[in-house]
């Protein structure tokens, strides 16, 4: 029994692994169809509702709570944000400033959900924080200033996000899944980003090179890799998932820098490892106090 657990747990490891080379294709995948980021989010989120309620179907329950309606319109945010910072601005850029999210939910958990910000945890912010400015000293365009603006607002969605989900894992811990909330805030997204495709399908594109992006992009980048997420975070400790899952921000401008040859400026290196470096001491710092309190299991 303890040899299939383990081996359940290894896969699960190395199944999260693929989860986060999943994700982190996304800013190539993105960078690589010629839409317009609206329309290009419109038909990637359709194709992921449609593809979660395939592979959850029978096991949803999409009944509306306050905190589900505000997970997915935060979701939505982030999904649009997200798109648009990418096409904007670098994709290191992109996902680095979205990974400062934690900052958000430090200083909004006293207030909205009454959790307790430490001193440890203030410490963390003014070090993002600082990571986060770096972003900004690098020479840029215009349209490059808005992006990193735009890629705080991902951040910011993604905090509204995990505000939503940990309300309402306090208010019922046995409904606590992700996923009907993704699943509305792709259909919301969806809903919002179809409309803008019409012109561009009346002048040809995507071509079947954009179609097999989009495809890409809502079918596997995330559909099929929210499911595998799901059922891997159930069967590994936090810690183990939190450093498997910094993966993604790191690879992420590492396969648009081999794919496109996009390269972050140097400010935006710096900052990007002050952040990264920040999110998961702060992971692991969690984590642990947590581990040293439960009881070791035996045999």
């Amino acid at each position: 029994m303890n040899g299939l657990a383990s081996g359940e747990r290894t896969r699960a490891m190395f199944l999260l692994g693929a989860t986060a080379l999943i994700w982190s294709s996304g800013g190539l995948a993105i960078k690589a169809v010629d839409l317009p980021p609206m329309a290009m989010t419109g038909v990637r989120s359709a194709l992921s509702a449609l593809t979660l309620a395939a592979l959850f179907r029978g096991r949803l329950d999409l009944s509306f709570t306050p905190a589900r309606i505000c997970a997915a319109f935060s979701y939505a945010a982030m999904l649009i944000t997200n798109v648009a910072a990418t096409k904007m601005t670098t994709a290191a850029n992109a996902i680095l400033l979205a990974y400062t999210a934690p900052v958000y939910v430090a200083l909004l958990a006293p207030r909205l959900l009454g959790e307790k910000t430490r001193l440890a945890d203030w410490l963390f912010v003014g070090v993002t924080l600082t990571g986060m400015a770096l972003f900004f000293l690098d020479k840029m365009s215009a349209q490059g200033l808005w992006g990193n603006l735009v890629a705080v607002g991902t951040g910011v969605s993604y905090a509204a996000f995990t505000l939503s989900m940990r309300a309402q894992a306090l208010q019922n811990k046995a409904n606590a899944s992700p996923v009907e909330g993704v699943l509305w805030g792709h259909a919301l997204t969806a809903l919002i980003g179809l409309p803008f495709l019409l012109p561009e399908l009346s002048q040809g594109r995507p071509d079947l090179a954009g179609w097999a992006g989009l495809a890409y992009l809502g079918v596997i980048q995330q559909g099929l890799s929210l499911a595998l997420y799901v059922w891997c975070i159930a069967r590994l400790g936090a810690l183990e998932a939190i450093l498997i899952m910094t993966l993604e921000p790191i690879l992420n401008p590492v396969w648009v820098a081999f794919g496109l040859g996009e390269l972050p400026g140097l400010w935006a290196c710096v900052g990007g490892g002050v952040v990264l470096a920040a999110v998961t001491l702060r992971g692991v710092a969690q984590v642990r106090p947590q581990a040293t309190k439960s009881p070791g299991k035996t045999g």
